[in-house]
């Protein structure tokens, strides 16, 4: 019943549930990662655009954690992207991270305006992959018509696509295509969080389905929109700052929801996206230079 490791497509295990640290401030990044390392989480996600993979790092080495016990993850920015960029933006990401092998290296974002630079970007992290740099490779945010796109002209299958999935946004159509090509779905905002942020209308975490199916097992609606996702096969990233909330995300491999239950939250759909198109990331919108180490 636990769920916790997942097997990518190249061999290469993954913990199910990480820690996320999008909008997590630098001076409480360290911390939390620290925090989620005592709890016993053992996968890290981060990306150079969040600003904070230094703290990330410094977080691990804090933990007493041994490197190899750590599954870190982060991604290249918008602005990384063609060949040399990008394999200037692992050294980056890398040197601020503080070690020498990334576990799983994601382009953030297609960058639908300028895709040559997003494929050029991609067979830079093929090289990586060769080169042993990086234990695994993927994408983020990629639609279907841009992730078939990358497929038919690269030559490595991403072993992740890292996109929006939650209750009220399931993305259905672009899990189906991963379920094609062994490609995981990584869900970021996995509980809803985005649900609740600028005067949603209604939050995952108020919902009368999720709660009565916590009720039923003794877990919040957060525990229970994640061991959705683990028990569908994803893998999930929620994010947290508060220690209570980091452990109560993790508490989620002692329970099983019934066949009943994972169809009531399917049914909770609206296909709503809550965080940007991805065709409205361009280098013009949102281009920013990634500091050096």
């Amino acid at each position: 019943m636990t769920n916790n490791i997942i097997t990518l497509n190249n061999g290469v295990e993954l913990p199910a549930i990480g820690l996320g640290v999008f909008q997590t401030p630098p001076d409480v990044t360290t911390t939390a990662v620290e925090e989620a390392l005592r709890t016993g989480y053992r996968h890290i996600d981060t990306a150079a655009a969040y600003m904070n993979e230094r703290e990330v790092g410094e977080g691990i080495r804090l933990s007493g954690v041994p490197r190899e016990e750590i599954f870190i993850e982060t991604k290249l920015w918008i602005s990384d992207y063609g060949y040399e960029a990008a394999l200037h933006g692992f050294e980056k990401s890398a040197k601020k991270l503080g070690v020498e092998q990334i576990d799983l290296l994601l382009l953030h974002q297609p960058l639908t305006t300028r895709f040559d630079l997003t494929l050029d970007a991609y067979r830079a992290l093929e090289k990586l992959l060769a080169d042993g740099k990086v234990r695994a490779i993927g994408v983020s945010n990629f639609m279907p018509e841009y992730l078939e796109r990358l497929l038919a002209e690269t030559s490595v299958v991403p072993a992740v696509n890292q996109i929006e999935l939650h209750p009220y946004y399931q993305q259905k159509e672009v899990q189906s295509l991963h379920a094609q090509h062994g490609i995981l779905t990584q869900a970021w905002s996995p509980i809803g969080g985005i649900t609740s942020y600028g005067g949603a209308e209604k939050s995952a975490f108020e919902d009368p389905t999720l709660l009565e199916i916590g009720r039923e097992h003794g877990k919040s609606a957060a525990q229970v929109m994640l061991r959705w996702h683990l028990q569908q096969g994803r893998s999930a990233i929620p994010k947290s700052t508060r220690a209570e909330r980091i452990a109560e995300n993790f508490d989620v491999f002692d329970f099983e929801l019934t066949n009943g239950q994972l169809a009531a939250i399917d049914a909770l759909d609206t296909g709503v996206r809550g965080g940007p198109d991805p065709d409205s990331i361009t280098l013009e919108t949102f281009g920013m230079p990634i500091p050096e180490a």
